[in-house]
């Protein structure tokens, strides 16, 4: 089973059924692109935060962790260059009314070319077999080589028209191509436009004199205008990194796709302060450690692949995304820059303050370069569920949806079922829940058939059913279903959290990671 098992809308439905997702102020018919976590939802991204979190200031001795406000002083915005440069190429179609990112349409199209080489070479690879070349076959097959000459040569021009910010040669590549409006199928453009993605507000009490403050809709800016407090509290010698989860804002205008792209999201970053001169051997470091990183959470290495960035932002010197391949295709999910001293020396010039630190290494003071990791964690809740969700054929006929997160992640970690409402069993099971309750996520039901219960919490991901019946009283011990094989085993209730925990902790995860 892959990511693409449960279709999109399957997904969505179920997000909301089982308390994952609500659609944001649903009660007013919704905001677009707001989202709300559910019961379920918001214990799956805290996990998910966790992971991430713990690893990053636990696991690595030189990293440790920020919570910056998402109100900042104007300036901080200017001087990152978000206030003249945070744009997006924006272009509509006139018969369907619908905007679209221009840059999105030619991205897409380049991956339709090489789908279709993708396409040529796994019909030969049935029909060549075991002998069958790859490599050759895309280096030397006419057809194969047409589509990926076609996506290398869009590419190029593409990285051309966005480097010198030119929106004219953007809708020609848009017409060139003859990209048509999904909707629609038409191919009827407006130019292409550029559009402030920032959020602005006041702050004052009376409105004639409000200063104009700005949604941060990154978190980056918080740890580079903190890095010296940092580095002198936290006693940091570079390199060195800082780590926040926090919540950014971006006015979207293109906000689809569920929660892939959305108006207030969060991101798990981490900005890495190395030598001038070191940070593209960090950033390699990091690209490495990131991906098994990925890897680590089981949801197939090959959902996810590396595209390094043809048009470099204004402040790096190296990119790449970590892309994952969601039920709607390959998409970013993480990216790694290198973005040179840009940010700190922009500060530097803005506020007039020095933001140096002293080596004591190489007895020097310098303004360190950073290698930024930045994941969305509401993404990474997407690809998490986008993998698990599935629907399975058992040996009897019968099916079950299932929902086959990492048993580290689960939501709803410990189910305690009395067999029946009766006969002293509800008590026993409410006494197992409570001894449970301090070291697991632990849920009690007993609610309809054993068999029932089974099925709802396979479709909400719980790893662990324990099931209490008349046995129990006699010796002591409960049976334990596993959602994967759902083979069943009979546990001493004393030995309960032994047995659970190494199977539900975040560590084996983590010593993974090399």
């Amino acid at each position: 089973m892959n990511a693409n098992d449960a279709t999109f809308k399957e997904i969505i439905s179920h997000s909301k059924e089982y308390g994952f997702i609500y659609p944001g102020s649903e009660l007013y018919d919704g905001l677009g692109a707001v989202y709300d976590y559910g019961p379920l939802g918001v214990e799956l991204k805290n996990r998910i935060k966790a992971h991430w979190y713990e690893w990053m200031t636990r696991v690595n001795d030189n990293i440790v962790g920020i919570d910056t406000a998402i109100f900042m002083h104007p300036t901080v915005w200017k001087a990152s260059g978000h206030v003249d440069a945070f744009n997006d190429p924006l272009i509509d179609n006139k018969d369907s009314k619908k905007r679209y990112r221009a840059d999105v349409l030619i991205e897409d199209q380049i991956e339709k070319h090489l789908e279709k080489a993708n396409k040529e070479v796994t019909k030969a690879a049935k029909r060549f077999g075991s002998d069958f070349d790859e490599a050759l076959y895309r280096e030397t097959n006419p057809r194969v080589k047409k589509y990926i000459d076609k996506a290398s040569a869009l590419r190029q021009r593409f990285a051309g028209a966005a480097e010198a910010n030119n929106m004219a040669e953007l809708k020609q590549i848009i017409e060139d191509e003859k990209i048509a409006c999904p909707v629609s199928g038409s191919r009827n453009w407006t130019d292409v436009r550029q559009f402030n993605l920032m959020f602005s507000t006041q702050m004052g009490s009376v409105a004639e004199g409000a200063s104009e403050l700005y949604l941060r809709p990154e978190t980056a800016q918080g740890i580079f205008v903190n890095m010296l407090n940092v580095a002198k509290s936290s006693r940091l010698k570079v390199p060195f990194g800082i780590a926040q989860v926090g919540k950014a804002f971006r006015n979207e205008i293109i906000a689809r796709q569920f929660i892939f792209r959305m108006r207030e999201f969060e991101q798990m970053e981490m900005q890495f302060f190395v030598r001038p001169g070191e940070e593209l051997k960090w950033y390699e470091y990091w690209k490495e450690r990131r991906m098994q990183w990925h890897n680590s959470l089981g949801l197939g290495d090959d959902n996810y692949r590396f595209h390094d960035h043809d048009k470099l932002a204004h402040y790096a010197n190296a990119a790449a995304d970590i892309e994952y391949r969601f039920p709607f295709g390959f998409k970013e999910l993480e990216g790694i820059h290198s973005r040179t001293d840009f940010d700190l020396v922009q500060h530097e010039t803005f506020s007039g303050r020095k933001l140096q630190y002293f080596d004591p290494e190489t007895q020097e003071k310098y303004t360190p370069y950073v290698v930024e990791t930045s994941i969305g964690l509401d993404r990474m809740f997407l690809a998490v569920i986008s993998s698990a969700l599935r629907e399975e054929t058992l040996e009897d006929g019968s099916t079950r949806t299932v929902m086959a997160l990492p048993y580290f992640l689960a939501p709803v970690q410990v189910v305690i079922l009395p067999l029946i409402k009766k006969d002293g069993l509800p008590e026993i099971a409410s006494d197992i829940r409570q001894q449970l309750a301090y070291d697991f996520a632990v849920q009690y039901d007993e609610k309809d058939s054993v068999g029932r219960r089974y099925r709802r919490q396979d479709a909400i991901g719980t790893p662990f059913c324990i099931t209490v019946d008349h046995q129990t009283a006699e010796d002591d011990a409960v049976t334990v279903r596993d959602r994967n094989s759902m083979t069943q085993q009979r546990v001493p209730i004393g030995q309960l959290t032994a047995y659970l925990q190494p199977k539900l902790s975040m560590v084996d995860a983590w010593k993974q990671i090399k």
